[in-house]
């Protein structure tokens, strides 16, 4: 490695040619970006006592082995942000001085619009590729050529090149305009200094230094990373043939937007249908690489082209279910409109499980009728679920491993009835608990409120209404001081009953007159010009002939359509003689309760468990405690601890590695290898009631790491 301070433009002048490889993210700066760089080269350039203003680094490396007869471009490991930003600011202002009027032609501290062409943007005694002096991936690259040749876009043009350049060609405008000094420009672009560092091809690899100069991740996305990882280490023709054929088409795929927004989520949902456990979100990077290496085996090379040929395949695969899934690429109406109502609900937890049931559909194990079934239960159980109040972060692990526990043989029954064996915090909501729940829970507050309301309209019809075109109604009003008639109509009691049952479901609707109907009474509301009497939809055709609304119409109506509700979202009903009932149902199950474990019948560590339970319940009320044969589990999202009673107290297992927990007081010990009842790989034992802070400060920690997982 060799570095050195350079200016920025000598930099651009005296190398050949700069190449962006194929394996790095396409241009992303923003005209945020922008606009600090162009503030910085006016400060540099209009302030003598300011002698350089530095930028960064330049990293590169030789594509191929040069010599005096043949120049091989440098490949641009780090920098390529700002190289381009100013190639396209060096354009524009080109052009711009180019404008002004012929005596002012004069080169400005050596620059003229030729020497910025010639030196800086073009070699202008090469053909072809060779002939600009920075060459970026895909649409950047015709879109930048376009732009230095001058001329039109092509029609499909890199936005964000092409914004940023309109942004520098519009600023300096104004900047002339407003009557400022081109000469203060020129002279801020001469004082941008970077670190130049140049690779050597056969010594240093540059995936170990772009991970180091970029270990936080903050910079690159993990997708971004991971592309990096992969096609790196590889020769130029490898690297052009493995991302045409699997990197490109997904990029395509999602488009510009979806890409920079959906993709490390998809890498994120892929690893955990692969692995069967979700990577942090920080972490996918590094699942990655550990994926890609047990995949290739003890023996196999990471960098082997049909190793990472077939890691590509199956993620372009699962790229393609994804974009149909998420992304309303679904083409089958039945399946599209699923999966439309899924993502309503936001609960990508279950992505790993659909993308692997995509993966079965494509292969012929799963038919599409029983395909869109197994959806439609997946979003019953999910908003059944959230209706019930029971969070979405205890379900990772439950999706994560979901389709082992289908026979494929018998794929929707046995899915039926692998819901209807689940317990505990994991449990399918009954139709009494739903129902109930919905008839009484604040469902004006609740997130998914339009979602509930449409789905209650256009169930079962084959006209469907757009509730986009409706806003939300409080039949009997919001407004606390309800007028005469109101207070008539709901009883003497009315207060309560407002303050009772006016966000619930009962006393909810769609109107597209909600100004018109304001805090007007109900008969009003129900006969004036657009009421309900007139309204099309269907969650208004049981208010037309309702004389009064007070609490037992409110009640009454809410039952009405908790019970369309459970129609709607129904609860699998297992087929007698199904494969996963008769599978589960011949297994004994053991329950164990608090009083199975000798050693809480002393009043000492029978305290201490019951204080620290209390606590435990305070943290997060979504916390499961489970007795098991030997040890106590506390569980959200997969068991996060093991308290195993002793007779001095709690030996407490945290389900965290030893070197990341903040233990100050040092009562933790590593026993990742040591023979232990539970997983926990960290050991400590609570035995004071006095300690009960600090525990719980050490539980906590293992608490949201394991929710870190969402």
């Amino acid at each position: 490695m060799k570095a050195s301070e350079s200016s920025l433009m000598e930099l651009l002048y005296k190398g050949d040619q700069f190449e962006i490889p194929i394996y790095q993210r396409t241009y992303s700066w923003t005209v945020d970006e922008c606009s600090t760089l162009w503030e910085d080269i006016l400060r540099a350039g209009g302030n003598d006592r300011v002698g350089v203003h530095f930028v960064g680094s330049v990293v590169h490396i030789s594509k191929g082995q040069s010599n005096l007869t043949k120049r091989e471009p440098l490949l641009v490991i780090d920098g390529q942000q700002r190289l381009t930003s100013v190639t396209l600011l060096v354009h524009a202002l080109a052009d711009e001085l180019e404008k002004q009027p012929q005596e002012k032609q004069q080169p400005i501290d050596g620059y003229s619009p030729n020497k910025l062409r010639n030196r800086y943007l073009q070699n202008a005694d090469e053909d072809d590729d060779r002939r600009y002096k920075l060459l970026l991936t895909q649409t950047d690259r015709t879109t930048l050529m376009a732009i230095v040749d001058g001329r039109e876009r092509p029609k499909d043009y890199s936005q964000r090149i092409d914004a940023n350049h309109t942004w520098f060609v519009r600023t300096l405008d104004e900047f002339v305009q407003g009557g400022g000094d081109l000469a203060r420009v020129c002279r801020g672009l001469a004082k941008l200094m970077v670190v130049d560092i140049a690779l050597t091809r056969d010594q240093e690899n540059p995936q170990l230094i772009f991970e180091s100069m970029n270990s936080t991740g903050k910079e690159l996305s993990q997708a971004d990373l991971i592309r990096n990882f992969v096609l790196m280490g590889l020769p130029t023709t490898i690297q052009t043939r493995l991302y045409e054929r699997h990197w490109r088409p997904m990029e395509l795929d999602f488009g510009q937007d979806s890409y920079a927004t959906h993709f490390d989520s998809f890498v994120r949902n892929y690893l955990t249908v692969r692995t069967g456990a979700a990577p942090r979100r920080d972490h996918v990077y590094v699942a990655f690489k550990k994926y890609s290496r047990e995949v290739a085996g003890p023996e196999g090379d990471v960098n082997d082209a049909d190793h990472l040929d077939a890691v590509l395949g199956s993620l372009r695969a699962y790229g393609r279910y994804y974009g149909r899934i998420a992304l309303g690429g679904e083409e089958n109406s039945s399946l599209r409109e699923a999966f439309n109502d899924f993502n309503e609900l936001k609960a990508d937890t279950a992505y790993p499980a659909i993308l692997e049931m995509y993966d079965d559909y494509e292969r012929g194990l799963l038919s599409l009728s029983d395909f869109v079934a197994a959806v439609r239960l997946i979003e019953s159980y999910v908003f059944r679920r959230g209706v019930c109040g029971v969070p979405t972060n205890s379900l990772n692990l439950t999706f994560a491993n979901l389709i082992k526990n289908v026979d494929k043989t018998d794929y929707l029954n046995s899915l039926r009835s692998y819901f209807l064996t689940l317990s505990s915090y994991k449990a399918f909501p009954t139709d009494e608990t739903f129902a109930e729940r919905l008839t009484s829970f604040d469902a004006y507050h609740f997130q998914r409120r339009l979602y509930l309301l449409r789905r209650l309209e256009n169930w079962d019809t084959k006209e469907p209404a757009s509730v986009a075109e409706y806003t939300i109604e409080h039949i009997m009003p919001q407004n606390p001081e309800l007028s005469a008639r109101w207070r008539d109509a709901l009883g003497e009691d009315w207060e309560r009953v407002q303050d009772r049952w006016l966000h619930t479901l009962g006393n909810l609707t769609l109107t597209g007159y909600n100004s018109e109907y304001s805090d007007r009474p109900f008969a009003d509301k129900r006969d004036m010009k657009g009421g309900f009497k007139d309204s099309p939809l269907r969650l208004n055709k049981g208010l037309r002939d309702l004389s009064q609304w007070n609490e037992e119409s409110i009640v009454g109506r809410g039952e009405d359509l908790a019970k369309r509700a459970v129609d709607v979202w129904s609860r699998p009903v297992a087929p007698e003689g199904a494969i996963g009932v008769s599978r589960r149902s011949s297994q004994t199950q053991v329950r164990y309760t608090i009083d199975d474990y000798e050693h809480l019948k002393s009043e000492h560590t029978r305290g201490i468990h019951d204080a620290l339970i209390r606590e435990v319940n305070a943290l997060d009320p979504s916390i499961v405690v489970e007795f098991r044969k030997v040890y106590i589990g506390l569980v959200a999202n997969g068991t996060f601890a093991d308290l195993v009673p002793q007779a001095r107290g709690l030996r407490i297992q945290l389900h965290i590695p030893f070197p990341e927990v903040d233990d100050p007081k040092g009562i933790c010990t590593d026993v990742s290898d040591v023979g232990r009842w539970g997983s926990g790989e960290t050991r400590f034992l609570f035995s004071h009631a006095g300690e009960l802070q600090y525990v719980m400060g050490l539980v906590r920690q293992a608490f949201d790491r394991q929710l870190e997982v969402e």
